[in-house]
């Protein structure tokens, strides 16, 4: 077997969804966010995927921005933050300027040098990924993000389906050509790597919780703390 194609999940996997939380919690005057943001920062995780499952089984699908909206919604009433308008918006305006993890740059270049293609395969809408590949700076050239090690980055939205719809998988075939033998994709989500495994591609579960494997007919062929050691593993695969 040999990978041609690395495709990462993009929310949790290249960018950090709790960094939002955590910068408007550090922020003057946010004291009550302060004590509470970690709990916010899972709560809105989890509702937020939560809610692409729910819609995808029920056929009503909506873009990730409303499903992300819902999630944050949520997530303030449930640490009783959910009078705070401004804070809300001061969270919204975040999301769109999510960092990435420390390994990421080195990574997606390390892969581009050994010849790989580079993708992102997400649920975020189109407007969304812009955001956040153009906020997570790569080397000494911020303006260009991590965009310029990336081939490509793909939406569901062109699909109207979230993951782990095959749909979705599939649109990795449309754009780069061969079969799931070629592509090596990563996901900090278990169900999404084990999803992604069941259709056919070799996959990485990125497990920076240290979280229990899910139960699903399908498991990641390899489980990794971060991201670091992902161009010696698609060499290798």
């Amino acid at each position: 077997m040999t990978i041609k194609t690395c495709v990462f999940d993009a929310y949790g996997t290249l960018f950090d969804v709790a960094a939002a939380a955590r910068q408007a919690a550090a922020e003057p005057g946010r004291e009550a966010l302060a004590q509470r943001w970690p709990e916010l920062a899972q709560h809105w995780r989890l509702k937020q995927l939560q809610y692409t499952w729910l819609r995808a089984v029920a056929d009503a699908h909506t873009d990730f921005w409303q499903v992300t909206q819902d999630g944050l919604d949520w997530a303030l009433e449930a640490v009783g933050l959910n009078d705070d308008d401004a804070l809300r918006q001061r969270l919204l305006d975040l999301y769109w300027e999510l960092g990435c993890y420390d390994e990421v740059p080195a990574m997606l270049r390390a892969l581009k040098e050994a010849g790989f293609q580079t993708a992102i395969l997400s649920n975020g809408s189109p407007q969304m990924l812009d955001g956040a590949v153009q906020s997570a700076g790569i080397g000494a050239v911020q303006s260009a993000g991590i965009g310029a090690v990336l081939d490509d980055v793909l939406s569901v939205e062109s699909v109207g389906v979230f993951k782990p719809h095959r749909k979705v998988y599939d649109l990795v075939a449309e754009r780069f050509g061969g079969g799931p033998a070629d592509v090596l994709f990563v996901s900090s989500n278990g169900w999404d790597a084990a999803g992604a495994a069941g259709y056919g591609f070799t996959t990485v579960w990125v497990n920076r919780a240290g979280e229990p494997m899910d139960r699903l007919p399908w498991k990641p062929h390899h489980v990794l703390s971060d991201l670091t050691t992902i161009p010696d593993l698609a060499r290798s695969a």
